[in-house]
């Protein structure tokens, strides 16, 4: 079975200034790591290459069966369907319900039965908890509830790996670390999961592999303890 991701040297820049140099990174699936380091060290930038946002300037990226790093514009949305992206800030759109929102991500990618978005999107929101509030609108929603529609967002299409960029950063300890429970239940269901973090006591607290983005390079690093 090939990895869900694999990056083999992958360098990137912004601009005239490289970001991280030789990356080299495999995931198989249901696996969690936790990547960090200090802003501005590459780790929204590596997460972006993944979901092609930006161009590795050297090596391969894949996910799956698919190559990333060499992909045509009109290729992309193809490979977004492989993935689920969940962002600090949640990017939900305002006038539309939890249910509404969840179901976006099916019918922009080509789902028509009515029945089965509603089966999957239901069984989704069951997943993480939401199923009593899929009528509620986002103004409605507590930070908590707002961050698991997004996951459902992210979870509903079935992805291979879910990328999640600092996405406990606009909440409180105790509902952060509810939400970091449910990506860490997610990666046991078998969806390989990069979560990045500036946060240490997530890592003390729910160990899993750690790679640090520092002095241009991905390191892995010795997971703490609590």
């Amino acid at each position: 079975m090939s990895p869900v991701l694999l990056m083999r040297n992958v360098s990137l820049a912004y601009g005239d200034r490289l970001i991280l140099k030789g990356v080299s990174l495999s995931l198989n699936k249901g696996d969690f790591i936790y990547l960090t380091g200090r802003t501005g060290s590459g780790k929204t930038s590596l997460l972006r290459a993944i979901y092609a946002d930006i161009r590795p300037v050297q090596g391969e990226i894949w996910v799956g069966e698919t190559r990333v790093d060499t992909l045509s514009q009109s290729e992309i949305p193809f490979l977004r369907r492989k993935l689920g992206i969940v962002f600090q800030d949640f990017q939900l759109l305002p006038y539309r319900t939890v249910y509404q929102n969840v179901a976006l991500t099916l019918e922009v990618t080509g789902w028509r039965d009515k029945k089965r978005i509603r089966e999957q999107v239901m069984d989704t929101l069951l997943r993480v908890g939401l199923s009593a509030r899929k009528d509620a609108y986002p103004h409605e929603l507590s930070g908590g509830e707002q961050q698991r529609t997004c996951i459902a967002r992210a979870l509903v299409g079935s992805p291979i790996l879910i990328l999640a960029d600092e996405p406990t950063g606009n909440l409180d300890p105790e509902v952060g670390t509810q939400i970091l429970n449910l990506f860490h239940q997610i990666a046991r269901w078998g969806t390989a999961v990069i979560l990045a973090t500036h946060n240490p006591k997530h890592i003390q607290d729910m160990p899993a592999s750690t790679y640090i983005c520092k002095d241009g390079s991905l390191q892995p690093i010795a997971t703490l303890v609590s």
